[in-house]
């Protein structure tokens, strides 16, 4: 069966397919970046990139997506180098350094992009794509560029999983355990720098460092392990990629790339607000039932204090004396309720309340329990 158009339409099968793969190698890649707390290093990288991508056009003459993509990889990996040596030699810190050399780079490669448009040759046009992608125009050949890429770079992730994972949690212990970790980073930069420039033909510089960024940070909703966390980001990046080629495909001057990263925008939202343990609505139900049981915890043992101060432990309080004991907690009523649905409590005709037997052996244990805690 064909899914809008996916498997007849070439052109939407083309993108289709780079957007799905651009967003497992990104998924993938950046969730070590993202639990590094460098999630800022995708967008420097993407920068970095621009100008590289013009000075190998300037330099070979060829449109080739496989040469201006090696150009876009030196480039991007020479920025980070240089982030590394400003850190490490200054006193300025990550966030300066990157924001530093993004600007440097980015701003060179703007100059250099506009004299390459001003050139006389006609082989110079459509360079500009890369700022914001054109995932429109992907080829055939340029998906196949990207896979002899991107598959690399997952089975090098996979190869080095334990490393990886060592060097994105505990770098220090893995230099005291003898593991190389200058040269485990300068791999995973490697990678990390490949997964950037495999997508910058879909979608773009600018909006490069999204896909680094934002699929593992929805997938980090989900999860607290990582190989569950890699596997879930390499997902959403698929299915932003794919959702968007689709959702684009049906309209004429709806871009490709902007709409992946609104797709996966969307999975981050969604992540956020109902993922189970971190969502937002998840933690205020959460804290609306603990809340709801503290009030009911708290008239429970108000009666079962009131129970003590008689001989007969079953005497039954007026409703109005239990709201006076528990204000501030509110939800008296309620709470009675549901203590008598329980079997915990009883109420009189006069709305009066007290404990049964099985109410008062259970609020008794409560409080020595409690007790026992301080």
């Amino acid at each position: 069966m064909d899914y809008l158009g996916i498997f007849s339409d070439y052109t939407l099968r083309t993108v289709a397919l780079g957007a799905a793969l651009l967003g497992l190698v990104s998924g993938a890649l950046g969730t070590f970046a993202f639990l590094r707390r460098q999630s800022l290093i995708g967008d420097a990288m993407s920068h970095a990139a621009l100008p590289g991508i013009a000075l190998a056009f300037l330099i070979t003459g060829s449109k080739a997506t496989i040469v201006l993509l090696i150009g876009a990889a030196i480039a991007g990996w020479l920025g980070t180098w240089f982030i590394i040596k400003v850190v490490n030699l200054t006193r300025i810190k990550e966030d300066s350094a990157l924001g530093l050399i993004l600007s440097v780079f980015f701003g060179f490669g703007l100059v250099l992009l506009t004299f390459i448009q001003k050139m006389p040759q006609a082989s110079q046009a459509g360079l500009d794509k890369f700022l914001f992608g054109q995932a429109a125009t992907l080829l055939e050949r340029d998906v196949v560029v990207m896979a002899a890429l991107g598959v690399p770079v997952l089975i090098l992730t996979i190869l080095f999983w334990k490393e990886l994972k060592l060097l994105s949690f505990d770098r220090d212990f893995g230099s005291h355990s003898g593991f190389p970790m200058h040269r485990l980073e300068l791999l995973l930069t490697s990678l990390l720098v490949i997964a950037i420039v495999i997508g910058l033909q879909t979608v773009g510089v600018v909006l490069m460092s999204a896909m680094i960024v934002a699929p593992p940070a929805a997938a980090r909703q989900w999860t607290d392990r990582m190989g569950v966390m890699v596997v879930l980001s390499s997902f959403f990046g698929a299915v932003s990629g794919v959702a968007g080629a689709v959702i684009s495909s049906l309209s004429n001057n709806l871009p490709t790339g902007p709409t992946i990263v609104i797709c996966m925008s969307g999975i981050v939202i969604f992540s956020i607000l109902f993922a189970p343990n971190r969502g937002l609505l998840w933690a205020a139900v959460q804290k609306k039932r603990n809340n709801r049981k503290l009030q009911l915890q708290a008239v429970m043992e108000d009666l079962y204090f009131l129970s003590r101060q008689h001989k007969n432990p079953l005497y039954a309080h007026p409703v109005a004396v239990l709201r006076t004991m528990s204000a501030g907690h509110g939800g008296v009523d309620r709470s009675l309720e549901v203590l008598k649905s329980r079997g915990l409590a009883q109420s009189s005709d006069d709305d009066n309340w007290s404990l049964t037997e099985t109410g008062i052996k259970e609020a008794g244990a409560n409080v020595m329990k409690f007790k026992g805690q301080i």
